[in-house]
C-alpha cells in the first residue's frame, strides 16, 4: 500500500523548511507539489536512497538540486510520522 503525503497549503502563513521552497517550486516546474510528493512517495516506498530520488529528479524532470533535495526530504519526514 502507498502512503499519501499531503501537499501544504501554500496560501497562508509562510510554510518553514523544505516547504518553504514548494511555491517556487510549483512556479518553476509547473506541475502542483502534490504531484512531485506522491512521485518521491512511491520511490522512497520502493527502497530507493534519498539521494538517489534525488538524482532522479534532477535527471528525469530537470529540477535543481535544493528543489528535488526539499521534496524528498519533506516526503521523508512526513512518513516517519
Amino acid at each position: 500500500m502507498t502512503s499519501k503525503v499531503i501537499a501544504p497549503d501554500l496560501t497562508g502563513e509562510k510554510p518553514k523548511g523544505p516547504a518553504s521552497y514548494f511555491a517556487s517550486i510549483e512556479k518553476n516546474y509547473g506541475r502542483p507539489m502534490q504531484e512531485w510528493l506522491d512521485l518521491v512517495v512511491e520511490r522512497l516506498e520502493a527502497g530507493e536512497a534519498h539521494m538517489k530520488v534525488v538524482e532522479w529528479l534532477k535527471a528525469e524532470h530537470g529540477l535543481g538540486h535544493g528543489h528535488a533535495n526539499a521534496i524528498v526530504a519533506y516526503v521523508k519526514a512526513k512518513l516517519a510520522k
